[in-house]
């Protein structure tokens, strides 16, 4: 008996000895396990990422439009072609912009304006902040239609060098004066007006056609408008001139401001004017419109017609002023005038035409280069004349979109080479420049 019992003592031992090392490694484990539960809590928090839905409401956009406007007129349709926005085609290498904004309000405070070349340095290139112009040009513009007695009052606006103003640029004004031989036109340039300038002016003065160019003072033009907060902001180099030409945005303003001033047309140097204007009254024209709906999907600013103080253009400046931005191409000109035409419509007080996109833009800048090529075959000649002949009866102007048509060559037998013998002064300089 003592020796059996002898014999199970090792298992006895080996049990005892596996119970305590199982007690005393339970802690240990359990200690463990709670590290991993832990380790992997701290993990899902850290790598967790909230997705946020949209919010129940929208803050309410600013109100840029007075409450009470005096008139009773509202917008005047012509053939149906008071249009209501829709959506808006990309323009050249820009990314889509929608037709109805809200201004650009952040509670996070504006970055400074990008170190380089200020607006100030900007500014005196472009003849805008100097004393040339201080005084002089009131003096000057007001003794010119004084003087002149003329109707309408053209203006346009050349930002660049007296060299870059290329024959182009000439039969546009050419032909402002073969549709208005007793018009006057207001060139607001800083190179032009000089000496070289005025050599280059002088055929038409010789003909008896009155225009002048005139050094811009952006202080007296802007005065009592938005565009004068605006302006004094930018010299304060408190305004981000962007990566957009300043020289493009001030020529946005610049024509908003002329005509809120003294009234009149404003038109683009790229634009040859194919009728008299004499009939058209604060309008604005589409540049396109919606295939489906037939309603206008954006408007441009490249030819306008406004009396002057219209409340139209008073929101025009406006809107620049508050909802400016200098990296968004088109964002201060043609996205500009559609949103603002957008908020008003129907509107009491305002009392303008929306023209359909024959009156100024028969021809989109994509397809701009049709209206230089020359008959390829009789179908293509047909097409031609069917397209000439349109132009000639519904529109008063042609755009030709100098941004992607300033390579191009006019060729024999095309639209732009009837248009331009149609618009022409100085009809032998005229068709050479063109390269007929």
């Amino acid at each position: 008996m003592f020796k059996m019992i002898k014999q199970q003592h090792p298992s006895f031992q080996h049990t005892k000895t596996s119970f305590f090392g199982f007690m005393f490694l339970l802690p240990t484990s359990l200690f463990a396990l709670s590290l991993l539960l832990l380790l992997a809590f701290n993990g899902f928090s850290v790598f967790y990422i909230y997705l946020p839905g949209y919010l129940k409401s929208s803050p309410e956009p600013i109100k840029l439009l007075p409450e009470n406007l005096s008139g009773e007129k509202t917008v005047t349709k012509l053939v149906s072609s008071v249009m209501y926005a829709v959506k808006e085609e990309n323009p050249p290498d820009v990314s889509k912009t929608h037709l109805v904004q809200k201004p650009n309000v952040s509670m996070v405070p504006s970055p400074r304006p990008k170190q380089g070349r200020s607006a100030r340095q900007i500014l005196r290139t472009l003849g805008g902040s100097g004393t040339k112009g201080k005084g002089v040009f009131a003096t000057k513009v007001e003794s010119f239609f004084q003087n002149s007695k003329c109707k309408p009052r053209f203006f346009m606006t050349w930002i660049s060098s007296t060299e870059s103003l290329s024959d182009r640029e000439l039969l546009a004004i050419e032909s402002v004066f073969k549709s208005h031989p007793k018009a006057c036109l207001v060139i607001v340039s800083n190179s032009l007006d000089s000496n070289k300038g005025k050599s280059v002016l002088k055929p038409f003065l010789d003909l008896g056609f009155k225009l002048i160019a005139v050094h811009p003072d952006f202080d007296y033009i802007f005065n009592n408008t938005y565009a004068e907060t605006w302006f004094n902001r930018l010299k304060k180099g408190n305004v981000d001139p962007g990566e957009v030409s300043l020289g493009q945005n001030l020529s946005n303003l610049l024509r908003l401001a002329l005509l809120y001033k003294y009234g009149g047309v404003y038109i683009d140097t790229d634009v040859l004017v194919l009728k008299s204007f004499t009939r058209l009254r604060n309008v604005i024209s589409a540049q396109s419109i919606d295939p489906g709906t037939k309603n206008w999907s954006r408007l441009n600013n490249a030819v306008l017609i406004f009396d002057e103080n219209h409340p139209l253009l008073f929101k025009f400046i406006q809107e620049f002023a508050l909802t400016f931005d200098g990296n968004r191409w088109g964002h201060n000109g043609p996205y500009l005038v559609s949103r603002v035409v957008t908020r008003v419509t129907g509107r009491p007080g305002f009392n303008f035409t929306v023209l359909p996109p024959s009156a100024f833009y028969p021809v989109d800048w994509t397809r701009i280069q049709s209206l230089f090529q020359g008959p390829k075959n009789a179908s293509h000649s047909n097409w031609l004349k069917v397209k000439l002949k349109q132009i000639r009866m519904q529109s008063y102007a042609i755009h030709l979109w100098n941004r992607q048509s300033k390579n191009l060559e006019v060729q024999e037998g095309s639209i732009i080479h009837h248009i331009v013998s149609d618009c022409c002064i100085f009809c032998n300089s005229s068709k050479s420049s063109f390269k007929v």
